[in-house]
């Protein structure tokens, strides 16, 4: 307890936990609804293991438009409670919750006609304004006219652009702030291991005792009991149930969502843009100093382990953008592209996946058994909150209210303080002070971790390229502190250099696995191995954007 480190040494005591005690909660999942799960339950004072059968945040929750937002498109569909509570959400995170990982971003809605869509969207927005509360970390909306939007993105074309009404949001590096949570879940006494998988449930007659785990390392299968098993599986929901012989009362369907990223020369604007298409919203979100744009909502039926974006899913995005930007964007600007899955819950399989709601339902089908499915990324601690609720119908002892609504994740106490002394810092430790900004918006007060690396291997404070703000530091941090243990688990989540960098990256992984080998402990083969399993990745997702000039 105390010690939130993720690390080679860290796993081998957890999976020792696994084989000696008896836990009340046992999560399934290492994506954000697990983590959250597991932060909420261990911070009610309940005995928490949770297990992942690749990294944290390895499927949905590293693959979202990386947005804390309330949900702009749902007001069309009435859902106002959905709003309220994302809205709510918003303001914990980016003023008390996560303020290091969250940040407001501001967005132009821009508009076609000079009166009733003004009014139209004005009203909408000012209903999303006030559903938010009274509590409000970010300004609310503002009408702009055709000369002020000009001046703030000149690459909206006037032609077809009459105005815009700018609102906020918020941004979050999803797979960062995933880990995060697990790391917080950690301090607080859960055991976290990933890359291990549960083979099967372990039953009493119809009641749940625990699961059989397979150490994916070793090979080894651990029985391990618990008085409740928490499943947060997203994608893969179905075909869990199906293998631990459940019969659930809802069904997933898989819809997919494609984002391209662009240089930031490629578009001429302060902020995001957000276009609403035939069948969605495209979001023009400004990411470092490149461009995010997505997403796709198209059914998928394919491998939920492989999703991938084909040229078509980079064409749609395109066009769509193209209709309000000069000059256009096109294929051959392309640095990155990345393709997730949004789990929605179904009641029927003709259901069309942009009309399913994004409200998510908690399962408990046979007795300590508890699933968590649906929803959207911005409510995951509301998600978590109501699965533990759930759960303790099956936990004898006492157990206490959730208390997540006001607990900092790690790096955010002292955060605030430590914005205020950029300057300082830099001097002191030799460092620009873009680099510690960059540090303090990844790490927050953990950054003394970081510095006190680079105090001991000056080597540790050059960047991994000249292309992008990644220290050499923050690769050997990924796998001393925050639960890498490969190659891609850095290049992708750990680090975003897998969209972020022409071509995926690919002459990074080299120097990346040296990097990492020693504090892993691996040798020759091990390393070798990682790097083609990374180019492996690669060489799928390349086949399947087939095409694309740079990637």
């Amino acid at each position: 307890m105390f010690d939130s480190s993720l690390n080679p040494q860290q796993r081998a005591e957890d999976l020792s936990r696994l084989a000696k005690e008896h836990f009340d909660v046992l999560v399934i999942g290492g994506g954000i609804n697990g983590v959250g799960v597991a932060l909420d339950a261990v911070t009610r004072g309940l005995t928490v293991a949770l297990v992942e059968g690749n990294d944290f945040a390895s499927g949905t929750s590293s693959r979202s438009s990386k947005l804390i937002h309330g949900g702009l498109r749902y007001l069309e569909q009435y859902d106002f409670k959905l709003v309220r509570e994302a809205l709510h959400e918003r303001e914990l995170l980016v003023s008390s919750l996560a303020p290091h990982l969250v940040k407001p971003v501001a967005f132009l809605y821009p508009l076609h006609e000079k009166v009733k869509e003004r009014t139209y969207v004005g009203a909408g927005l000012a209903l999303y304004d006030a559903l938010r509360g009274f509590k409000r970390a970010l300004p609310g909306h503002k009408h702009l006219s055709q000369k002020t939007i000009s001046e703030i993105a000149p690459s909206l074309r006037t032609d077809v652009v009459t105005g815009a009404i700018r609102y906020f949001d918020a941004q979050v590096d999803d797979a960062r702030h995933t880990m995060m949570i697990a790391r917080t879940a950690k301090r607080h006494g859960a055991a976290i291991i990933t890359h291990a998988k549960v083979d099967s449930l372990i039953k009493k007659g119809k009641r749940v005792t625990g699961a059989v785990v397979a150490d994916l390392d070793s090979k080894k299968k651990i029985n391990v009991k618990a008085s409740t098993v928490i499943m947060c599986a997203g994608v893969w929901s179905d075909q869990l149930h199906k293998s631990f012989g459940i019969e659930p009362g809802y069904e997933v369907k898989m819809s997919k969502g494609v984002h391209i990223t662009l240089p930031g020369n490629a578009i001429k604007a302060d902020e995001g843009i957000i276009i609403k298409t035939a069948v969605s919203v495209l979001f023009i979100i400004p990411w470092k100093d490149q461009w995010m744009i997505g997403t796709t909502d198209t059914e998928y039926l394919g491998d939920p382990n492989e999703p991938l974006a084909d040229r078509s899913d980079v064409q749609y995005i395109i066009e769509q953008a193209n209709r309000v930007l000069s000059p256009r964007i096109s294929t051959e600007q392309v640095i990155g592209v990345f393709a997730g899955l949004r789990p929605l819950v179904a009641n029927k399989k003709d259901v069309d996946t942009t009309k399913l709601s994004r409200e998510h339902t908690v399962d408990r089908p046979v007795p300590g058994f508890v699933s968590l499915a649906g929803g959207k990324y911005t409510t995951y601690r509301v998600m978590a909150k109501d699965a533990v609720d759930m759960a303790t119908n099956d936990i004898t002892k006492l157990t206490n209210e959730s208390v997540t609504s006001k607990l900092p994740i790690i790096g955010a106490d002292g955060y605030w303080a430590l914005t205020q002394q950029v300057d300082a810092l830099a001097a002191r430790y030799n460092l620009k002070s873009e680099t510690l900004v960059h540090l303090l918006n990844r790490y927050g007060s953990d950054i003394s971790d970081l510095l006190e690396l680079i105090s001991e291997d000056r080597k540790l404070a050059t960047p991994v390229s000249r292309d992008l703000p990644y220290l050499k530091a923050e690769i050997v941090y990924s796998v001393m502190s925050e639960g890498a243990q490969t190659v891609a688990d850095v290049m992708e989540r750990r680090t975003r250099i897998w969209f972020e960098a022409p071509n995926f990256g690919l002459d990074l992984a080299q120097s990346i696995a040296d990097l990492i080998a020693p504090h892993l402990k691996w040798k020759a083969p091990q390393k070798k191995a990682s790097i083609a399993e990374y180019v492996k990745l690669v060489e799928c997702a390349k086949e399947s954007a087939a095409n694309l000039t740079k990637i």
